[in-house]
């Protein structure tokens, strides 16, 4: 009688323990990324430190992403998916959890870079290892890691602020022993891979490229199109409300609203997509969305509200359904195509965030959400050039 073979039964099952071992990480891993902002005031008021130095230190955060491509080739090249996923919250936490004791501001961007590095180092192999899980659910396993990372940016403020209210600033660092323990569970979770490391392998960056083009060139357009729209609403949709109603609470309640139903959609979008087809589930997605921020901008009332939740579910559910059109193309270097994909993503949404600004510095606020939903627009011509 003939034993199936392990790696085959593995292609195709959806590992549903691991790929949320993973979502959690993935929770854990943002969760301490996005203690920055909320911790802002009190290391402002520690250092004296002006707003715009406060800014870059985002910035400088931000820059290792440009290196995605390269991670993902090394990833790659020697086999370590798998390492870097399970040391990443760790090495991130090191550095997040040092910011409140930090001695000066240089410090502070050293901190603020090494935890950037750190970021690329788990975002470019952890989707890939994730696809590995999914077998042929691969949009389901996609939904399951962003719905991660999601509710990291939702619930990380609250766990930072209550944590410097029990631990003061001088103990924060004690919030280091959650991502190590989570490191441990995700060693003890995730089984090595069975293919060894081919001595002869040196895969490249075009070698990549080559391999995931017919899908990479038509997202990267649809990156770009997605960029205004999201880049509007997650930037100044606040800023928005608080000026049209008053209340900086009502502005900080759409956000809430925004993101929570964009949870929802990255939840579900993925798992649709491996039942209907990325292309058509991509294809309502960013059809309704520019529709649903038109509305937006020139409604008021009940028809507002139900725009803007539409538009969080359409807009933000997105990326799972792209990062397994990637992982399904990019059969000899996963890690490696998924950190192009990262870069261009990266890139686009700056880019997208600052020319957003600038039209409503000429414009006014509700004119750049129109003219973000007509860029959304053009995101339909490249979805009908990307191939089945």
């Amino acid at each position: 009688m003939t034993t199936p073979d392990k790696n085959t039964a593995q292609s195709s099952e959806f590992q549903a323990s691991r790929v949320s071992m993973i979502a959690f990480a993935h929770f854990i891993h943002d969760l301490y990324t996005s203690f920055l902002a909320p911790l802002l005031p009190l290391i402002i008021e520690k250092l004296s430190i002006t707003l715009s130095q406060a800014g870059l230190l985002s910035t400088v955060m931000q820059i290792p992403s440009l290196a995605n491509p390269f991670i993902g080739l090394f990833a790659d090249n020697k086999g370590l998916a798998r390492w870097l996923v399970i040391l990443a919250p760790t090495l991130t936490a090191i550095p997040m959890s040092l910011i409140c004791i930090a001695p000066s501001y240089g410090m502070l961007l050293v901190l603020a870079f090494v935890s950037g590095i750190s970021v690329s180092l788990f975002h470019v192999p952890a989707p890939v290892t994730v696809a590995r899980y999914s077998g042929k659910y691969k949009g389901r396993g996609m939904s399951f890691f962003m719905t991660g990372g999601e509710l990291a940016r939702t619930m990380g403020p609250i766990f930072a602020v209550a944590a410097v209210s029990v631990l003061g600033l001088a103990h924060f660092h004690f919030v280091l022993a959650l991502a190590m323990a989570t490191s441990v569970l995700l060693f003890m979770t995730l089984e090595a891979s069975e293919e060894p490391v081919k001595a002869k392998r040196r895969g490249s960056l075009t070698d990549a490229y080559k391999e995931v083009r017919h899908v990479l060139n038509p997202l990267a357009g649809v990156l770009l199109a997605r960029a205004m729209m999201h880049g509007s609403m997650g930037m100044f949709l606040t800023v928005y409300v608080e000026q049209a109603t008053g209340s900086l609470w009502l502005g900080g309640t759409a956000l809430t609203l925004y993101e929570a139903t964009g949870v929802a959609g990255i939840l579900s979008a993925g798992t649709l997509s491996d039942r209907l087809g990325r292309r058509r589930v991509l294809f309502w997605a960013l059809l309704v969305a520019p529709v649903t921020i038109l509305l937006f901008a020139t409604t008021t009332g009940v028809i507002q509200i139900l725009s803007l939740l539409i538009t969080g579910f359409t807009v933000l559910s997105t990326t799972p359904v792209m990062l397994a059109l990637i992982q399904e193309n990019a059969k000899e270097s996963p890690a490696a195509a998924n950190g192009l994909f990262m870069m261009i993503s990266f890139a686009l949404r700056s880019l997208a965030v600052v020319a957003a600004g600038a039209a409503a510095d000429a414009f006014g606020l509700e004119m750049m959400f129109i003219i973000s939903a007509l860029a959304g627009f053009t995101a339909i011509p490249f979805l009908i050039k990307l191939k089945k």
